[in-house]
């Protein structure tokens, strides 16, 4: 099932690029009519996690690069072994607060074109997270943004990416989505991080750097929206590989 109705329409997409890789994501986004401009500054550092990006190709004309993960995207391959380790780090305060007792479970990197897109960390608690049962337990998704890009374009992409993935209902919902994406989802600039906390009770949270930006209460929200990421069928499947790492549940933690 996939949906050609949007709010707003992205512009310039490179002919051969498929029509998902210019989605979302975790945020996630363009370059588009909509979109701001490249910022001047570096990339995020790795220890910022949840974003999308513009970039300009070697001729200076700017291409459009995915808001989320997408086919043309690739992923730093997950590291095995004795060096797989994941470092152990605190959560920042948004996530610790549904999170007390937060562990990293996985990071990466989404590259497009050789250019780095953003940083993702998965963070969970003593339970773990199962990707196929989301809405079970609390977790975060993070990511920290190395390109400017508009709100209204990582709303956009993200409703592509949920239509792709087949995770809405329904037209009407994915639609209904949509709108709370467009009020929740401010522009962002490179360094900035938007986290996005599921919490079984209160459902989905969104902070910019630290900062709360709105909620989507329904759980079925959630599956759909970080199924983006998490979903056996997504675009970077290196990157889900990566942020799951270590995901399972502490030993004793689930009965």
């Amino acid at each position: 099932m996939r949906h050609a109705a949007f709010r707003h329409r992205a512009c310039g997409r490179p002919p051969t690029a498929p029509a998902h890789a210019l989605a979302l994501a975790g945020v996630l986004a363009v370059a588009n009519a909509h979109a701001v401009g490249p910022s001047g500054g570096s990339p995020a550092p790795a220890s910022a996690s949840m974003q999308a990006s513009t970039s300009a190709s070697a001729a200076g004309t700017t291409q459009a690069a995915p808001a989320t993960p997408d086919a043309g995207a690739t992923a730093a391959a997950p590291r095995t072994g004795a060096a797989a380790s994941v470092p152990h780090m605190a959560a920042p305060a948004p996530i610790s607060a549904t999170l007390p007792a937060a562990r990293l479970a996985g990071e990466g990197a989404l590259r497009w074109l050789g250019l780095r897109i953003y940083d993702a960390r998965l963070w969970v608690g003593p339970r773990g997270l199962d990707p196929d049962r989301i809405g079970t337990d609390a977790f975060a998704l993070e990511i920290s943004y190395a390109r400017s890009l508009s709100g209204a374009a990582i709303a956009e992409r993200s409703a592509a990416e949920i239509a792709r993935l087949d995770l809405a209902a329904s037209e009407g919902q994915r639609l209904g989505w949509l709108e709370r994406m467009g009020a929740i989802f401010p522009d962002v600039r490179a360094g900035d991080r938007i986290a996005g906390v599921f919490d079984p009770r209160a459902g989905t949270r969104f902070f910019l750097n630290d900062r709360p930006i709105g909620s989507v209460a329904d759980p079925a929200f959630a599956r759909a929206f970080f199924g983006i990421w998490l979903d056996a069928r997504t675009a970077a499947p290196q990157l889900r590989e990566a942020l799951l790492q270590a995901a399972t549940p502490a030993q004793g933690a689930r009965q």
